[in-house]
């Protein structure tokens, strides 16, 4: 049936109001996914901003690690391990290594922080478990800068290899204090493990050898 323009219009008007009415009633609970998920969603995009705080620890050069044989070890014992790391050092470098790490030492655990081109933190870390630092000193005749520390690591065949991991600080203070930190880091952690039943308060256990006491000089 034919209908003049005007009804057709007002005609249409009305099923379009209609159909926003049910569109509007169905969408009511949009809004509130609406609003918070931008704010979630800038909020994770700042998140990077933050990711290159400073850490809590030491600027230090990491000068490698050797592995050496053994498994009971004396003032001294790092000694050679620690002058064939600084011999590979290149000539330039010798005098006033510029920092390429941070050492931070904690309870549990030692992380060394890698830093880029510019001294800022990169993503890249290495862990070493306190439980697993048999001995470490900052006592070294080729340089009192250099600390170093004997560390267990355990192979993919489960077999294990003593590797001595050195680090030149800026100071002789600086190595002396790292010795130290080291030395309450395994304080904190050997009586931790201790009260939580991991070590028989009777003996000390392989993870805490008796000569692993750390040897500042």
């Amino acid at each position: 049936m034919w209908q003049p323009a005007t009804e057709r219009l007002q005609h249409f008007q009305t099923m379009l109001k209609t159909k926003l009415t049910v569109l509007t009633l169905k969408k009511e609970p949009l809004p509130t996914v609406i609003f918070h998920e931008p704010e979630a969603i800038e909020l994770c995009s700042t998140t990077p901003l933050v990711k290159n705080k400073a850490h809590t620890g030491y600027k230090v050069t990491y000068l490698g690690k050797v592995t050496i044989s053994g498994s009971q070890f004396l003032s001294g014992c790092t000694e050679s391990a620690v002058t064939g790391l600084c011999q590979r050092q290149p000539p330039s470098q010798e005098d006033g290594v510029s920092s390429n790490a941070i050492l931070e030492i904690r309870p549990f655990q030692v992380r060394l922080h890698h830093l880029d081109g510019r001294g800022e933190a990169t993503v890249a870390m290495d862990t070493y478990q306190v439980a697993r630092i048999a001995y470490c000193t900052a006592d070294h005749h080729v340089s009192p800068n250099v600390f170093a520390w004997i560390y267990r690591e355990i192979n993919d065949d489960l077999t294990f290899q003593m590797d001595c991991h050195a680090v030149q600080c800026e100071s002789k203070l600086e190595a002396k204090r790292l010795a130290h930190s080291m030395m309450e880091a395994f304080r904190k952690t050997f009586h931790s493990m201790r009260s939580d039943g991991r070590i028989h308060k009777s003996c000390s256990s392989d993870e805490f050898p008796e000569d692993s006491t750390p040897d500042d000089g």
